[in-house]
Formats: C-alpha cells, structure tokens, sequence
C-alpha cells in the first residue's frame, strides 16, 4: 500500500534522521509538515584512550534500528511502508573530527564536540585567524593532530562531520549543510563559502608543518545551503539504512545539517533578532544576528543559519547530565522502599519542588561538569556539589541548585551578547529536555537569562523534525517554491503558532543573581577538584 490519509501517499513524506548525543531517532512527516511515525535507539558516548568518542559500528546499529521502529510505526498506523520517500535529511552533533584517507579508511576515533583536548590549537588559530575557533571545532582538532605530530595527518583525503559521514555513506556524495560546514571552519556569510583568505592562511600553516601536499578546499566537504539536492539514495545506501531491502533508492536528499542548524528550524528561529536554546546533554543558545559583533569573544562562535546567515552561538559542554545522575539516585532510593515511580512523573515533581527552593538556593552550589568546559576556564571536569554548614539542604533548595547549574556557564556568553554587545532579541524559543516540564524549565531560564522564553508544542519534536522540515523545504523549492527558508517555516509551518512564553519572575532573576555570584566565586573549588582529583 502507498496511500497513507487524505489522499496522501508515502511519495509525499520526508523523514529526518538526527544523531544525538545519547539517542539517535527518525522521524517522518506528512505534506502538512506533522509527524506521522518516529523511531528511536539509545547510545552513549565512550572515553577511551583521553578522547570521547562513538564507535562507527554503533553508528549504524542506531541509524539502522531508528529506521525500522519508525517504518514498523508507520506500517502499523498507516498501513503504508515508507519504501519510496519524497526526501531525506541526515543531522548530527555539529563539529568533532573525522578524517580519511583516500580509500575511505578512517584515519582516527571519531573524536566528538565534547572533546577538551584542543586547547593549544585552538589559542592557536584564533590569534592567527583574528576569529574564534572553538576547542570542538573541526579545524582545531585537525591542527591540534598536527602540533601533536599525529602519523595519520599526511595520509587525509578528506575530512567531515558525523553527518556529512552518515550522508556519504548513504548517498555516495561529500557534501554538507552551510550551518554544520560552519562547525567545522569559518564561513564567509557575504559568499556562504569557506572563508577565503582563511583557508589560505591554513594552507600556509600546512606548509610550514611540512604538509604542504594538503590543501584544506579539497579536504573540507563542499558547503551548500538549505533548499537544494545535495545527492539522492544509491542503492548500497538503501540496503545500508534498511538492511530488508524494502526501502527504493533514488530518495532525494536535502544537504546534511548540524544539531543546531536543526533546532533553528525546529522552533522557527532563522531570523535576524530571533533565537533559540537547547538545552539536554550540552545547551546551546543560537541568536540570528542583525550586525557583526565589535570584537572576537572566546566565549561566543559565530556560526550561520542553514541558509548562511550570521549567527552567535553560545555553546556549553554540559547541562542535564548531572540531573540525570542525581535524579536516577532518587528513584534507586525509592525502589529501595518499594515505592515505583515513573521516570516523567519523577522529573516533573522534582522540577516543580525546584520552584519551591529558596531564591538563592539556600547557599547550595552546584557544578555540573561532566567534562571540561571552556567558557570557563576548565580543560576536564568533576562533578561537585557544595554547600557551608549552616546551608539549608532541603529537596527544594537540592533541585533548584541542580536547574540553576545546567544553566550558568550558559548565563555567561549571553550576558556578553546582550549586555556588552547590545544584541536585540524579540523571541527566545526553547527545546529539549530541560522544558520538558511545563512551564518550570522556561520560567528558570527566562528569569535567569532576562528574556521572555517560549516553547511550542511541537519543540518535543526536535531536530530530526527539522531536520524532516529541510528535506520538505528541497522539494518544495524543487517545485518551484519561491520562499526563503524563514518565510517557509512562519508561513506554512508555523503558520499561527507562537508558543507559549513565559516572562521573567523578578523574585527569581534576584535570586539567581544572587546564587550566580556565588557559583562564580565557587569556580575555584572546581579548578582544585580537575587538578587535585584524578
């Protein structure tokens, strides 16, 4: 069967598949742009030998799995199998590092954006580039592999990120989305091309390390901008994603797309004087730029939008990870008294006793520092939590530390963009597992932030949505579609639909002030735990 509702059939479907930091999921939607069926697999990063890394094979076990729970889904509800889709897009985490050679081989363990081994590099290029280059970035893991005087350098062909890596497997095609290509080396918004005269100055450093042989335009993948094909499903890459070989290659596929050019999409926030935060295992801030920053910050990247513009991102390594951990310890805790509690009713009890706490938390620190976090100052991290003597430990004031520190290193590079540069913003739109408790994740980070944050009912959906958003925004451009990408968003898919806001609670935002001087004074106790702690 092919047809799926309303005289619908699966040619006028589009799945997006996002590859996330501890969950990987597809999800297919219809021609009115809603989900009709999703799939997911869990996966979990891995330290091994001083990198944080993914196995390639774990790759696609979770692309693979993804796939077939949501086919089974939409078998089971549609009566239709999604064999012949109207397009695909691939997403992953932005940045990282994953060269090859020129038979394809891997050169090194895909080394991911929460690696803080780059320090050196990236001091590095950034004094030379005049422009930040973070520590997770591509270009500062390549440069940091040849300060290092790693072997497998002169042997690259061609590096890329975890989605251009799954989008070549699939299709037979290098290439990548303008917004992730912008996570890997400085894009020029005038050209939406790599910035010219620093691939030059690259090439240069190349040749002085002896490496002349490598020209940084052939080794990047090309960078495209959202709306055109960047390829179509070859029939190896359809055996590869759908091993019963039900799925028909010839699928055409949008350009692939970092995290972050998928959460622009996923809450309408491509924009100049728009934003939005995610908030999970990192948090992120994306705020679409209206005019250039006066200055180079370290705390902020400038990245684009899927079309190319100029964006100011706000990158933390770690959020709720550290919930996680001491919220599993609470439902152990229960279990152990036989009492069963399910995980959502658990984390939306503990979330509202948060807004119960004391203003400043009662002096309770906390710092979630799974791994290193360069905003701050730290190349590794320790979980802590801190409290004095006399600090009040009650359950209230225990949860609304934990909310407060997923937010704080954040708080940091937000202040630099609103308060010392002066950029506008007329709407801060929220998603991930931070808001998942209504209303009590967005009233924190708006009075924490000071602006208005909103959430729309379809932000659960997150990036492999969007990212089902830009393989329907190519077909849609295919057919003649003479919309930019915002005007397509807020007119056919957001169409009506502004979310909920929620304002700034003035009681709240005194007493984070408060709580945030401290957490910076406390900064030290973390520098003493990373040095003292092995």
């Amino acid at each position: 069967m092919n047809a799926l509702y309303d005289g619908a059939s699966v040619a006028d479907t589009y799945l997006g598949i996002e590859l996330g930091s501890t969950r990987i999921k597809a999800t297919l939607i219809g021609p009115d742009y809603k989900p009709l069926a999703s799939g997911s697999h869990d996966w979990e990063n891995r330290l091994e030998n001083g990198f944080w890394t993914y196995h390639i094979d774990d790759v696609w076990t979770g692309v693979q799995s993804a796939y077939a729970a949501m086919a089974a889904q939409a078998e089971r509800v549609w009566g239709a199998f999604p064999g012949k889709l109207g397009g695909i897009g691939i997403s992953a985490m932005m940045h990282g590092y994953l060269p090859f050679d020129a038979k394809g081989r891997l050169l090194a363990p895909f080394r991911t954006w929460r690696n803080t081994t780059t320090e050196r590099a990236s001091s590095f290029l950034t004094a030379r580039f005049g422009f930040n280059i973070p520590q997770r970035w591509s270009i500062a893991h390549l440069c940091q592999a040849i300060l290092d005087g790693e072997p497998h350098v002169k042997e690259i062909n061609f590096m890329t990120t975890l989605a251009g890596y799954v989008h070549w497997m699939l299709t037979g095609e290098k290439s990548l989305g303008i917004g992730d290509a912008s996570g890997m080396f400085p894009i020029d918004s005038r050209t939406n091309a790599y910035d010219a005269g620093m691939i030059k100055d690259f090439n240069a450093f190349l040749a002085e390390q002896g490496l002349g042989d490598l020209r940084m335009e052939s080794i990047l993948p090309p960078s495209l901008p959202a709306g055109v094909s960047a390829g179509s499903l070859s029939p190896e890459g359809a055996a590869r994603l759908d091993p019963s070989g039900r799925l028909e290659p010839g699928v055409p596929f949008c350009p692939p797309e970092g995290d972050a050019g998928t959460g622009m999409v996923a809450t309408c926030s491509v924009e100049a004087r728009r934003g939005n935060v995610s908030a999970g295992t990192s948090v992120f801030a994306m705020i679409v730029l209206e005019r250039p920053l006066s200055k180079v910050y370290r705390e902020i990247d400038l990245v684009t939008t899927p079309e190319g513009k100029s964006v100011a991102m706000v990158h933390c390594n770690n959020c709720t990870s550290d919930i996680d951990a001491w919220f599993k310890l609470i439902s152990e805790t229960l279990e152990a008294f036989d009492v069963h509690m399910e995980k959502s009713v658990l984390y939306d009890r503990l979330y509202e006793a948060a807004l119960k706490g004391d203003a400043d938390c009662g002096g309770l620190l906390s710092y979630n520092y799974l791994s290193g976090e360069p905003i701050t100052g730290l190349d590794a991290g320790r979980p802590l939590f801190v409290r004095l003597p006399g600090s009040p430990l009650t359950l209230a004031n225990f949860a609304r530390t934990l909310l407060f520190s997923a937010m704080a290193t954040l708080k940091v590079g937000m202040d630099i963009l609103t308060e010392s540069e002066g950029v506008l913003l007329d709407a801060l739109l929220g998603h991930g597992g931070f808001f998942k408790t209504p209303r009590v994740g967005q009233c924190l980070m708006a009075s924490a932030l000071g602006v208005p944050v909103s959430v729309m009912a379809s932000a659960g959906e997150g990036g492999p949505w969007g990212m089902a958003l830009l393989a329907a925004y190519m077909a849609q451009k295919a057919k003649g579609c003479a919309d930019g990408l915002g005007d397509f968003l807020s007119g056919h898919v957001f169409a009506g639909n502004k979310g909920l806001e929620v304002l700034p609670d003035p009681a709240i935002s005194e007493g984070f002030k408060a709580w945030f001087k401290s957490y910076m004074k406390g900064l030290e106790i973390e520098k003493a735990a990373v040095a003292h702690f092995a």
